[in-house]
């Protein structure tokens, strides 16, 4: 099922929300699921200290207490984004650690449970890439014959030097298999880069983007590399190891990844936001609003679009 539909939206990228109101005709909003999945760069499988950016605290709900049931967490999303943003239909997004982390058996239940609530279109599932085995992708692909399904896998770079850096204990080798076994017509896959990680420059991140313009995917999520408190990336940052980039450098770069990507890529994130209890810096990323914006402005500067620069003789197979 491909993301290409009629566009009709002010944006020059391709944004989700546009997306999905073009695709079902009303708006659509993802109701942020905490399901209990730990990660394997955590309990010990792979790792215990997990990504060097990652606090480890996992949800919100996660930290006032024990956490209230997948329906139940979904009744209150979904009552506060129709009252609010007058949503009518949604997406059950379990987001928080590796969400296919589990028996297969157990992960049916935990989805089945979402889909049969009311008004929820499909699922979207935050994963590594090291953990979909073939009868999870089984699973998942069952569900998007009849339903909108995302499979959201976090990469980060395509570098290996960069992910041995930053902890993630997968290779882009790893990566690059899970996305050629989670093909399907009907699922949906987006993957997840972090801008401005140590070591990496403009050309390292443009490399990440050339690859995942290359590769049969339909979403992207682009998030800037923040410092927080309780993390191994943050304790660098308080030594002075270690430097984020301007906002000027990473609007700059956002939009040069813009320009090679498909056009009907669905951009689901620029930025990244959240996390104000333990935020360190950069200190302009802290308002979310004010860093799409001055991307906004950027591409109308160049009167440049999203896919402008993208190789049609690298259209990627299906």
């Amino acid at each position: 099922m491909s993301p290409t539909h009629t566009r009709s939206g002010s944006k020059r990228y391709h944004d989700l929300k546009t997306y999905w109101r073009n695709r079902f005709g009303c708006t659509v909003y993802k109701l942020p699921v905490d399901a209990g999945f730990t990660c394997p760069n955590r309990d010990g499988f792979l790792g215990t200290g997990g990504c060097i950016y990652c606090d480890g605290r996992g949800s919100r709900l996660r930290q006032e207490g024990p956490l209230p049931s997948v329906s139940e967490q979904i009744r209150r999303g979904r009552e506060f984004y129709r009252n609010r943003k007058g949503a009518k239909k949604f997406i059950a997004y379990f987001q928080t650690f590796t969400n296919t982390y589990a028996p297969c058996g157990s992960l049916k239940r935990l989805y089945d449970e979402a889909l049969a609530q009311e008004d929820v279109i499909g699922l979207s599932v935050g994963t590594r890439p090291d953990c979909v085995s073939d009868e999870v992708l089984g699973l998942l692909k069952d569900y998007a014959r009849d339903r909108h399904v995302w499979l959201e896998f976090g990469l980060q770079s395509i570098h290996d030097k960069t992910l041995l850096r930053i902890n993630r204990e997968h290779t882009a080798a790893q990566f690059l298999d899970a996305v050629a076994r989670a093909v399907d017509e009907n699922l949906l896959i987006c993957t997840h880069i972090i801008l401005g990680l140590p070591g990496e420059n403009h050309e390292d991140v443009m490399q990440t983007a050339a690859t995942l313009a290359s590769l049969p995917i339909q979403g992207i999520k682009i998030h800037l590399l923040l410092a927080l408190e309780g993390t191994v990336l943050g304790e660098e940052y308080k030594k002075g190891q270690l430097t984020l980039w301007p906002r000027e450098e990473y609007v700059q770069t956002v939009c040069d990844v813009l320009e090679i990507l498909p056009p009907d890529m669905v951009i689901q994130r620029l930025t990244a936001d959240g996390y104000q209890d333990i935020f360190l810096a950069p200190a302009w990323a802290s308002n979310k609003m004010s860093v799409l914006n001055a991307i906004d402005r950027e591409l109308e500067r160049r009167n440049i679009r999203q896919g402008r620069l993208y190789r049609s003789d690298l259209n990627r197979p299906r």
